[in-house]
């Protein structure tokens, strides 16, 4: 088959991805029972396009389940999109304001009517974009976190979860973005320390001539103190504890009250008690009594309890009340302070602790066996140090909150009855009270958080709870591939919700991927201009060198630093595939039909072709050990080094002048055709997994068997095809042509002029040379004659080298015009010995060793170091072309 002289990746990733489809090689086959493999995809956002940090996470699960396909292995990918509550929401309703049309006025259901004509016109972009990377899903079981299946999962769960009580709904503080309206879980807050301030305040003690002082980063929460308190040891307090403190501006009268979880070393000791707007604040008021009072709403301004700073936002709130707190005596001193700021990780906005109506998981009972499950090796991490941080958490675990004050989500199953004020919560939606038959009922306005929904995907998109063969067959999975930086928000909560739900964790191991950098190692953002969009990149370079490039930097765990010149170099890569294959359908002349899996191969095998089928039978070996151990960057330097250098840079060199010179018809051309086509087979499937557009391309045109590559056999190991004598006399015949081109090199012999080889092996090496050898050294190493000899003479002017029982000696006086390559070498060493001289003289300096950074005096040492070598070799070069007797320099 014709192969074009340039490979255009657009045009080839578009016809394959058709075809694969068309074809539905990736909804899986029924295999034999228990051989069933499973992967759940990471929902991505409907809002999201895709990032560099999906490309990565992409394409090593699409290896995965691509090389276990082509193990036979009955393989699911289940792909999914999430629907992403806050993100889409804001989306959706931005687009409204620029039309002019505000969410409120149009009402929730009309919004939400919207929001899923937004979903269905561009919600399924990213679905798109992944089939471009080439991740071979079962795309007709494509599932969305809104569907009607999953919907009906998260009610069941919901309810469940209530009638255990595992879920229940209660007031507590929690963090609240005044942007987005929403309350966040804890994981939802990004914490970065802040240059800010700690505000002094004295507050007065009614009936003493005294002031109580405390101190405070947020003094605009002072409006909604309900008291002070002191540690109870702290004898500066002992005699207030009891007292009323007076609250400067609203006057109000508050106690003064002794209670151990005080720090006496933060401040003044005493510390002001906002119950409302403070989780110790309101713990302490639980204990105490206190009421709560909250002075701050949820769009982040005052409240009118905040009496005339009523109305304002937050901030200028706090700006005013420092100004009048000072003017009255009230502020005593402000000092700066660094502490860390809770910051809305969608937004940025400032997050606001608040007191809240709120729906709550208690998490501690169900983080009991998801922490043994991990204990007892049943879940795996890889890398395994991730364990250390899943035990933290989840020892440390608590109650999570899953409402969302959001209209796009799963609508929270619960109902007040406004004639008895009973709370039902219910699998379908109630048509009257249960308690008083009363038929006023409203439903909770919240939705549930967009993790809770995710935290089922394992099994609801098996069909859960309906007991579907899909469950039966394909759960728990086989492994989760996602990034560490989720391993709270996502693979907790799926190991605690599969265990409960089902009865056995959704999946037996968790390989987390690192995240994606930039060349500085920096977090990409769009804020420093620094992201790279994988899109571009797969214009630029093709999909398939932009997965390779990924793959070979994926070590398990570690971050990725994206660097250009990576992807142009397996952009060279793919392009040397290619020109490979091209290669080997230019020459095969008349070979026709399948090309079996094992050609016969008349007469006893040449050393390289038994070398080449060894090394190939191998790499299938460590290709196989690497995946199974999630090294994709091992699996992606095998297979390049062996089809670069091995399979091109000496198979394909050492074969050319019998495939394409007068012996090509030759039956021991014939031969080593079949040996070529049989290795390049074994190559492009072995790739196959990392490339899969190039190399189904390569294989179609190939002689083959089979309807498509995605479908075919991986390679696999096979004990008798290991020639270990081969692969030693070919490493022995490769290490001589490669001694042989760095004489050349070091003797600036032209690389086209051949030369003559003297060749003395050792009679006690195991290696022996023998016309075979000799015949190979001369067309790898350009050398007109091999001349093997018992002893080298030893006023030969020549290059010597010795490799492994082998002595090796080019003469010279053919190769070079030798008075003129003594003047360079004379010139060259000249030159270096003034470097040397001036660097020695600078490191001879006290002056210089005792001002100069150690840096810089230990790079001048490296300098040192290296022109001694270089003078060395340059000196030991002209002393081989010197007459005996001679002086090669001057010192």
């Amino acid at each position: 088959m014709e192969i074009p002289k340039r490979y255009e990746p657009q045009e080839v990733e578009r016809r394959w991805l058709d075809f694969w489809l068309r074809s539905g090689f990736f909804t899986p086959r029924s295999v034999a029972a228990g051989d069933a493999y499973c992967i759940v995809i990471p929902p991505p956002n409907i809002t999201a396009r895709l990032h560099a940090g999906h490309a990565l996470n992409l394409t090593l699960q699409d290896i995965l389940v691509r090389w276990r396909r082509m193990q036979g292995k009955e393989t699911l990918w289940l792909p999914g999109t999430d629907h992403a509550g806050i993100a889409t929401q804001m989306v959706v309703a931005r687009e409204l304001q620029k039309q002019g049309v505000d969410r409120h006025n149009l009402g929730r259901e009309a919004f939400v009517q919207r929001v899923w004509e937004w979903k269905e016109e561009y919600g399924g972009a990213i679905v798109g974009q992944l089939k471009r990377l080439g991740a071979s899903c079962d795309w007709t079981r494509l599932r969305f976190t809104l569907d009607e299946g999953l919907s009906q999962a998260v009610r069941e769960v919901f309810v469940r979860l209530f009638e255990e009580g595992l879920i229940y709904r209660g007031k507590a503080i929690v963090n609240w973005c005044p942007d987005c309206r929403t309350a966040l879980s804890d994981l939802e807050v990004v914490h970065r320390e802040t240059d800010g301030k700690l505000y002094h305040l004295q507050y007065p003690v009614k009936g003493l001539p005294e002031f109580i002082s405390v101190a405070t980063t947020r003094p605009e929460t002072m409006l909604g103190d309900t008291g002070v308190a002191v540690h109870p040891e702290d004898r500066r307090y002992t005699h207030l504890v009891g007292r009323t403190a007076v609250l400067p501006v609203l006057n109000r009268e508050i106690p003064i009250f002794a209670d151990s979880a005080v720090d006496s070393a933060f401040g003044t000791g005493a510390v002001k008690v906002t119950p409302a707007h403070d989780p110790n604040d309101f713990a302490m008021a639980q204990r105490h009594s206190l009421p709560a009072v909250k002075v701050i709403e949820e769009a982040g301004r005052m409240t009118a309890a905040a009496g005339p700073y009523a109305g304002k936002d937050r901030f200028a709130c706090r700006r005013d009340l420092v100004e009048d707190l000072a003017a009255s005596g009230v502020l005593t001193r402000v000092e700066n302070h660094s502490h860390a700021v809770g910051r809305c990780a969608r937004c940025e906005t400032v997050v606001e602790p608040c007191l809240s109506d709120q729906w709550f998981v208690r998490m501690e009972p169900l983080a009991r066996d998801a922490i043994r499950v991990v204990e007892d090796g049943t879940v795996q991490f890889v890398p395994d140090n991730r364990k250390n941080d899943y035990f933290e958490w989840m020892r440390n675990i608590h109650d999570w909150c899953i409402s969302r004050q959001l209209w796009w989500g799963h609508r929270i199953p619960a109902w007040t009855c406004s004639d008895c004020g009973k709370v039902i919560v219910a699998r379908r939606d109630p048509p009257a009270c249960p308690a008083c038959s009363g038929g006023r009922l409203a439903q909770d306005p919240d939705v549930l958080d967009t993790w809770f929904s995710s935290a089922l995907w394992p099994f609801s998109t098996l069909g859960w709870p309906e007991q579907t063969e899909d469950l039966r067959r394909y759960y728990p999975t086989s492994v989760l591939v996602t990034s560490y930086d989720i391993l709270f928000f996502w693979v907790a909560r799926m190991v605690m919700m599969g265990i409960k739900f089902m009865g056995k964790a959704p999946f037996h191991r968790v390989y987390f991927n690192g995240l994606v950098r930039d060349e500085k190692g920096r977090k990409m953002s769009k804020t420093r201009g620094n992201t790279v969009d994988p899109l571009e990149l797969m214009d630029r370079f093709g999909t398939d060198a932009v997965r390779f490039t990924l793959a070979s930097m994926a070590s398990p765990g570690t971050d990725i630093a994206v660097d250009l010149k990576r992807f142009e170099g397996y952009q060279a890569f793919a392009n040397k595939i290619w020109n490979a294959t091209r290669f080997v359908l230019m020459n095969l002349h008349d070979m026709e039909g399948s090309a079996p899996s094992s050609p016969v191969i008349e007469g006893e095998p040449s050393l390289i072709d038994r070398w080449i089928l060894s090394r190939v039978n191998s790499v299938a070996r460590e290709v196989e050990r690497a995946l199974e151990e999630f090294r994709y960057d091992e699996a992606s330097a095998v297979l390049y080094h062996f089809l670069w250098h091995q399979f091109c840079d000496w198979y394909i060199e050492m074969v050319k002048p019998l495939v394409v010179g007068e012996k090509s018809a030759s039956a021991e051309a014939a031969r080593t055709r079949g040996v070529l086509v049989q290795v390049l087979d074994r190559i492009l499937r072995l790739l196959h997994p990392f490339m899969p557009f190039l190399t189904e391309d390569l294989w179609q045109r190939l002689p083959h068997e089979g309807v498509s590559l995605a479908v075919a056999a991986f390679p696999v190991w096979n004990p008798s095809e290991e020639d270990s004598a081969a692969e030693e006399e070919m490493a022995y015949l490769m290490s001589i042509v490669t001694k042989l081109r760095n004489i050349r090199a070091e003797n600036n012999i032209d690389p086209s002029r051949k030369v003559e080889l003297l060749l003395r092996s050792d009679p006690s090496s195991r290696h022996r040379l023998h016309e075979t050898h000799v015949a190979l050294i001369q067309n790898l190493g350009q050398v007109s004659r091999v001349t093997l000899v018992e002893t080298i003479p030893s006023g030969l002017i020549a290059a010597r080298g010795v490799v492994d029982g082998a002595e090796m000696a080019v003469p010279l006086a053919a190769a070079l015009n030798l008075e003129d390559e003594r003047r360079r070498l004379a010139r060259e060493i000249d030159k270096v010995e003034r470097d040397l001289d001036a660097i020695q003289l600078k490191l001879g300096s006290e002056a210089f060793l005792g001002r100069a950074p150690v840096q810089v005096v230990e790079k001048a040492r490296t300098i040192q170091r290296q022109l001694l070598d270089r003078k060395a070799k340059l000196s030991a070069t002209l002393s081989g072309l010197m007459p005996p007797g001679s002086l090669s320099s001057r010192g």
